[in-house]
C-alpha cells in the first residue's frame, strides 16, 4: 500500500496491495486450520494486520515526526489499531455470517465504516482514505463527482477481492481474471472519456495568490505586522493589475491576536484596508489568530478558555477574513480543527492532557470551530459582458488548512452558494517532505468532486491553481517566496456528490452496523445452544 501511496508510488499496486491481508483472513477463519489456531484467530488477525498498518501508516505519514515527535508515535500507533479492529470486526462478522465461505463484500463495508469514522468524531485522521490514493492520478477518478473519494475506496478494495479470487482459484481462474481486469479499467476508460469532453464556462476572475515563504520555525512569531504585511504585499504588488479581484494569503499570517468585535481598530486589518482601496476594491482573504467573548449565560463548553482575572470566557479561533476596502469584513473560523494541534477531544478520561495541545499555528490548546460553512461573497460591477456592465457576485468557499481533506465537509459550501474555492494553509511546519505535497494533491480531488477551480496559497509552499477537471494550472515551488497571478472560472452547478455528499459512507456504515449486530447475535445465540 505504501509503494502505491501519492506522491512517489505507482498507483496502480493499490489494486493488489491487500491481497497478503486478505489472505490471511481467509486462511486463519477456514474450518479447514486446526482448532488451536481458530481460537487464536481473534489475537492473530489484530496482531498481523496491525503490523501491516503500521508499516503503512509510517512509511506513508512519518513526516508528521517533523512538527511533533510525541504526536507523530500516537499517531501511527493509534491509526494503526483502529485499522486493525475494524479489520477484525470483517473477520468476526464474515466467520458469524458467512461461517468464512463467503462474505468478502464485508470488507468493502468495514473500510466504508472506518472511514466514515475517521471523516466525523473528535479524532479524525482521513489522511490514509483509500480514495485519496489516485489524487496523483486524477484522470482515472472523473466520476468523483458522483462517488465522492468513497467511490475509490470501493473500487479499491474490490479490485483486491478479485486479484485475491484470480490467485486462489483454479476452475474459475480465467473469469476472475476477465472481471478483475475489466473493474480496474473500465473506470478509468469512463474517467478518461468524462475528462476530455468535460468543458468549463469561459466566465473567471483574475486572482493572485501569494506564497511569502515565512520560515515557520524561526520567523513566523518574532516577525512584526508590518514586516509580515510587507512581504505578502511586496510578493503581490507586481501582479496586480486592474482587472484583479481577488488577492489570496496563507494561513495564520496575521498574529496580532485580534478580537472580532473590534476586528477594524487593528494595523493589519487597516492596512489590508488600505491595500484593498489602493487597488480598485480588491478582497484581501488571509488567515489570522482572533478571540471572541463567549456570550453571557451561555454554559461554557470545552473550548471556552477562562480569563485568569475574570469569571468570564472566551474563544479563541483559527480565522479567515475577507477584507475590501471600507465593506464590513466577512469571516471564517475554521471548523475543521486539527486533533493534538488545535483541538484536544472533549472526552473526559483525556481532559487531563488538554493543555498538551502542541503549537502549530500561534494559539495553542483547543480552539472553537465553526457550525455553519460560511461562503464569502463579492460583489463585482465591473464586469463587462456583451459589452454591457452587469453585476457578478462571486462566492467563495474559503478553506483553512485542515478543511480541504474532508470531501462532505467542502459540498457544505458549495450547498451554500460557492463557486469557487481557496485553500489558505501554512505546510512548513513538515518540511520538505511528502507531506505538503499530498496535501496539495487532496485539493485535486476536491475540485472534480464539485467541479470547482481552486486557488491555493501555502506559506511555503505548494501554491497554485486548479481548475475543474483536476488539472495543476500553475503552481510555486517549495520553500521560495513567489506569487501568481491566473483566472479562475466560476461554476453555480452542482454535481451529485455537491448535493448528497458522501451518501456512500452513510448507506455502508449502517449495512455494516446491522451486519455487527446480525452477527452478535448469533454469536449469543450460538453459545446458548
Amino acid at each position: 500500500m505504501a509503494a502505491a501511496w501519492p506522491t512517489r508510488g505507482f498507483t496502480f499496486l493499490i489494486f493488489i496491495a491487500l491481497v497478503p491481508l486478505i489472505f490471511l483472513q481467509d486462511y486463519i477463519g477456514s474450518q479447514q486450520v486446526s482448532e488451536t489456531t481458530r481460537q487464536r484467530g481473534r489475537g492473530s488477525v489484530f496482531g498481523l494486520s496491525f503490523l501491516a498498518f503500521l508499516v503503512w501508516n509510517t512509511l506513508t505519514t512519518w513526516w508528521v515526526w517533523n512538527s511533533t515527535a510525541a504526536g507523530a508515535v500516537a499517531m501511527l500507533l493509534l491509526n494503526s489499531a483502529l485499522m486493525a479492529f475494524f479489520f477484525w470486526l470483517y473477520h468476526f462478522t464474515r466467520k458469524k455470517v458467512f461461517n468464512n465461505k463467503n462474505g468478502f463484500f464485508l470488507l468493502i463495508l468495514s473500510f466504508l465504516a472506518f472511514e466514515h469514522l475517521h471523516y466525523n468524531w473528535q479524532l479524525n485522521w482521513p489522511w490514509l482514505t483509500l480514495g485519496n490514493v489516485f489524487s496523483h492520478n486524477h484522470t482515472w477518478v472523473q466520476w468523483y463527482e458522483f462517488t465522492g473519494v468513497a467511490g475509490g475506496t470501493i473500487w479499491v478494495i474490490l479490485a483486491n477481492i478479485l486479484a485475491y479470487k484470480v490467485i486462489k482459484s483454479t476452475s474459475q481462474r480465467l473469469p476472475y481474471l476477465v472481471i478483475f481486469f475489466a473493474v480496474v479499467f473500465v473506470p478509468m476508460i469512463i474517467s478518461k472519456i468524462m475528462y476530455n469532453s468535460y468543458e468549463e464556462k469561459d466566465d473567471g476572475v483574475e486572482v493572485v495568490v501569494v506564497q511569502p515563504n515565512i520560515d515557520p520555525w524561526n520567523e513566523e512569531f518574532t516577525l512584526s505586522e508590518a514586516e509580515i504585511l510587507r512581504r505578502n504585499f511586496s510578493q503581490a504588488q507586481p501582479l496586480m493589475t486592474e482587472h484583479t479581484r481577488f488577492v489570496v494569503s496563507p494561513e495564520s499570517s496575521i498574529h496580532e491576536n485580534i478580537w472580532l468585535d473590534k476586528i477594524d481598530k487593528y494595523y493589519s486589518i487597516r492596512n489590508l484596508r488600505g491595500f484593498s482601496k489602493k487597488y480598485n476594491g480588491v478582497a484581501y482573504v488571509i488567515g489570522a489568530s482572533t478571540f471572541g467573548m463567549m456570550p453571557v449565560g451561555q454554559k461554557p463548553d470545552f473550548a471556552a478558555r477562562k480569563f485568569y482575572d475574570a469569571d468570564e470566557y472566551y474563544y479563541a479561533y483559527n480565522t479567515a477574513p475577507m477584507v475590501v476596502d471600507s465593506l464590513d469584513i466577512q469571516c471564517h473560523q475554521k471548523s475543521k480543527l486539527t486533533p493534538g494541534v488545535e483541538m484536544m477531544p472533549s472526552w473526559w478520561f483525556l481532559r487531563p492532557i488538554r493543555n498538551l495541545a502542541i503549537d502549530l499555528g500561534g494559539i495553542v490548546g483547543t480552539l472553537k470551530s465553526e457550525d455553519k460553512a460560511t461562503v464569502f461573497t463579492y460583489k463585482d460591477s465591473e464586469t463587462q459582458r456583451l459589452g454591457d456592465s452587469v453585476t457578478q457576485y462571486y462566492k467563495v468557499a474559503p478553506l483553512i488548512c485542515y478543511e480541504s481533506v474532508f470531501g462532505a465537509y467542502v459540498t457544505e459550501f458549495v450547498r451554500n452558494g460557492a463557486n469557487m474555492i481557496f485553500v489558505i494553509t501554512n505546510d512548513g511546519w513538515w518540511g520538505d517532505t511528502p507531506g505538503h505535497r499530498q496535501h496539495f494533491e487532496m485539493s485535486k480531488l476536491r475540485a472534480i468532486e464539485n467541479r470547482r477551480s481552486i486557488a491555493r496559497s501555502a506559506n511555503t509552499g505548494i501554491s497554485g491553481f486548479i481548475n475543474q477537471r483536476g488539472d495543476v494550472v500553475e503552481q510555486t515551488n517549495y520553500w521560495e517566496p513567489a506569487a501568481l497571478r491566473n483566472i479562475l472560472n466560476v461554476n453555480d452547478e452542482m454535481t451529485f456528490y455537491s448535493k448528497h455528499g458522501d451518501y456512500l459512507y452513510r448507506v455502508g456504515t449502517f449495512v455494516a452496523i446491522l451486519v455487527l449486530c446480525f452477527s452478535v447475535v448469533t454469536s449469543i445465540l450460538k453459545k446458548k445452544v
